[in-house]
């Protein structure tokens, strides 16, 4: 009897990590060039290339071969450094399909861009060639991450220090004065506003204004031009791209990594009818998410949405982050509207997506810090907490909770006599959120955040009561209703030396709270020394004053960055502030924080005032239980109602002293610092916060 064969085992569709997706775009070699373009339905690609200054003079051509299974090649000495080209691509002209034979492409994998007019635009060949001189990515362990998020151009357009020429520029971000204030307040991250290539809407240009942040792109793989120094964009694509990586390297120097946010989600050729200028023409029914009829499945808001359920348009995601990680040695990446990545192709949210699954297990992005946005406009589309192991998510949680707990309860306390809820729901948020992300996820999964680009400045949150958009354009529709700000009494500028006072202690509130939280905390520029924008909580669409950081400060914004600044360092020097994991109550785990909770007497907090509206004061003692740094323990006091109260300093076992690190109410923090004993009164002011070291 013959003896059984084996089964055969199909081996796993490779899906978007297929090696027929490899090389896409141009690569040099042997004086000449190489160009693989995916189209899965196109019937013919052709190269085009234009003269070096007349973008409009075409002045040769060639066609792309199909090589199997949507690819199309062509190998040409006509594509050499510098060179600019376009493709044009025809096909069959189904339903969803846009193909025009006509129309000058930009191609996806393009490293180099440059307008031939509006709308218009030639990819250029980029050799990329730099010497980073052994300057190594800072590798910030992420307990220790403190994010920094700006906007290149706002952060150094108006900064007296740095050279007119460099004004707005990545060569001044990277200047000293810039890496100077960035060290001095303490944080080890710059995240960036969108710095792919974009383009401004038509709507926006209409009414003479322009698309500022910049989550509008172009291209996944061009830095903008608009950000570089003058003479660089004169010099074209090549130096444009250097200067970008010198920056990079110079942040690098100064132990600073850099994290850019990045627009994968939509592009700028918005809805049907919108402008044609890559993928539309591609392959339109392959690159956006459609019915069946060819209408746009719109979940980002903004027209279109990319669609990662097809292979080809989930690599050019994977291969543009691996080309800014590798190649622009990039340190991290915030994912707008992360949710739409992550929809498969009945369009729901799969935590398990497979370009989600191959962003975390990708070795050529081990290490770098990928940071979602945990939601989009479609059904479905709020998930916080929800993304896999090696994600990190905005927490809108974090940020509404805090909100309500300084701002709009006391708003309704000064209403009603009475604060509407207790202390209990910011306490879990103050300790990590662990009701929102698992235990195997831990703590820094949670990115907190008071502020962001998108909604009020930490000034503006506690001087205005509604937004003041009527400069956008749309009458005061835009940007968001529900902000949960209060203007302590005046809406806007006011004189009034009390109302100034309370809302200086609010703001120190609302940072002391996001810097010795658990998790990772994201400061948004200018929030250290209380920039305002006016009551505007919707500024993407102005690139002028009202957006630029100003560096000309009163007094008391200096004492507000000086107590940023103190909060940073406490926070670095007491693991207790910085847990990675959360602590179990029978178990011991390494890198956690063991969390004991006393009230304003002294006692172990009960139920009663865990969620009592009366009880809005608490004492949080955090224990380290370190693997590579030394036993830690800190208490820190919060007390969330106008009224002032005194607090009893617990008694603890092996606790002998109480050293003073911190208080929200100083108007400047205090150079020297009070030693405690337990059983001893401490004064409190009303809303107000204090942190011990417990020795």
């Amino acid at each position: 009897m013959p003896s059984a064969r084996p089964a055969t085992v199909a081996a796993p569709d490779p899906g978007l990590l297929s090696p027929h997706l490899d090389g896409l775009g141009v690569t040099l070699h042997d004086g000449e060039g190489t160009l693989r373009l995916w189209s899965g339905h196109a019937t013919s690609v052709e190269l085009v290339i234009f003269d070096d200054t007349d973008l409009d003079w075409i002045t040769d051509s060639a066609p792309l071969a199909p090589v199997g299974d949507g690819v199309w090649s062509v190998t040409t000495p006509l594509l050499r450094p510098g060179a600019r080209y376009a493709v044009r691509v025809e096909g069959d002209h189904t339903t969803g399909s846009t193909f025009n034979p006509r129309t000058l492409l930009i191609e996806p994998y393009a490293r180099g861009l440059v307008s031939a007019g509006y709308e218009d635009w030639r990819s250029v060949v980029v050799n990329g060639a730099f010497d980073w001189g052994g300057v190594s990515k800072p590798a910030v362990a992420l307990d220790r991450t403190v994010i920094y998020e700006g906007h290149v151009k706002g952060m150094t357009k108006r900064h007296p220090l740095i050279p007119p020429a460099l004004h707005g520029t990545y060569a001044g971000l990277a200047h000293p004065a810039m890496v100077d204030h960035l060290l001095t307040l303490g944080v080890t991250s710059v995240q960036l506003l969108p710095v792919h290539a974009f383009a401004s809407e038509p709507r926006l240009l209409q009414l003479g204004l322009t698309n500022y942040w910049g989550y509008n792109t172009l291209n996944f793989f061009t830095p903008h031009a608009g950000y570089a120094s003058a003479a660089n964009r004169r010099e074209g694509p090549e130096a444009v791209l250097r200067e970008f990586k010198g920056m990079v390297k110079l942040l690098h120097e100064a132990g600073l990594e850099v994290i850019l946010d990045v627009v994968y989600n939509h592009t700028a050729e918005e809805g049907l009818g919108g402008p044609r200028t890559s993928f539309r023409g591609i392959d339109n029914r392959n690159y956006y998410r459609q019915q069946e009829d060819g209408a746009y499945i719109d979940v980002t808001g903004c027209g279109n949405s990319l669609n990662t359920s097809t292979d080809a348009a989930a690599r050019v995601v994977l291969d543009s982050l691996r080309y800014w990680a590798n190649e622009v040695q990039i340190d991290g990446f915030r994912f707008d509207l992360a949710a739409t990545l992550g929809r498969d192709a009945q369009h729901t949210f799969d935590p398990e997506h497979p370009l989600l699954t191959a962003v975390i297990d990708d070795p050529a992005l081990a290490g770098v810090k990928m940071i979602a946005e945990p939601w989009d406009v479609g059904m479905g589309g709020w998930q916080t907490g929800n993304f896999g192991d090696g994600w990190h998510e905005w927490n809108d949680r974090y940020r509404d909770r805090v909100r309500n707990f300084w701002l709009s309860d006391v708003d309704y306390a000064r209403r009603a006599s009475t604060s509407p809820v207790g202390i209990g729901g910011f306490a879990n948020r103050l300790a990590g959120s662990a009701n929102t992300f698992s235990a195997e996820r831990g703590p820094l999964a949670s990115i907190n955040f008071v502020t962001a680009h998108d909604g009020f400045t930490l000034r503006d949150l506690v001087s205005y009561d509604v937004k003041h958009n009527m400069g956008n354009g749309e009458h005061n529709r835009d940007g968001a209703d529900t902000n949960r700000s209060f203007n302590h009494g005046a809406e806007g500028p006011t004189d009034d030396p009390a109302i100034l006072a309370t809302r200086r202690k609010a703001m120190r509130n609302l940072m002391g709270t996001l810097l010795l939280s658990a998790g990772i905390p994201m400061i948004t520029a200018g929030d250290e020394f209380a920039r305002t924008q006016r009551g505007n909580n919707n500024t993407y669409c102005h690139d002028s004053a009202l957006t630029w950081l100003t560096w000309d400060h009163a007094p008391w914004q200096e004492d507000l960055r000086a107590h940023v600044a103190q909060l940073i360092r406490a926070r670095q020097a007491n693991p207790a502030l910085r847990p990675s994991r959360f602590a179990h109550e029978e178990l011991r785990v390494p890198n956690s924080s063991v969390m004991d909770w006393y009230d304003r007497n002294g006692n172990t907090m009960s139920g009663e005032n865990w969620t009592s509206p009366e009880h809005r004061t608490l004492q949080y003692v955090a224990t380290s239980t370190p693997e590579h740094e030394k036993l830690n323990r800190i208490l820190l006091m919060v007390h969330g109602n106008e009224h002032p109260t005194s607090v009893v300093l617990p008694v603890i076992e092996g606790v002998r002293h109480y050293v003073s690190l911190w208080s929200s109410a100083e108007e400047a923090p205090l150079q020297e610092r009070a030693t405690l004993s337990p059983g001893d009164v401490v004064e409190l002011v009303g809303t107000s916060m204090h942190l011990f070291r417990a020795e």
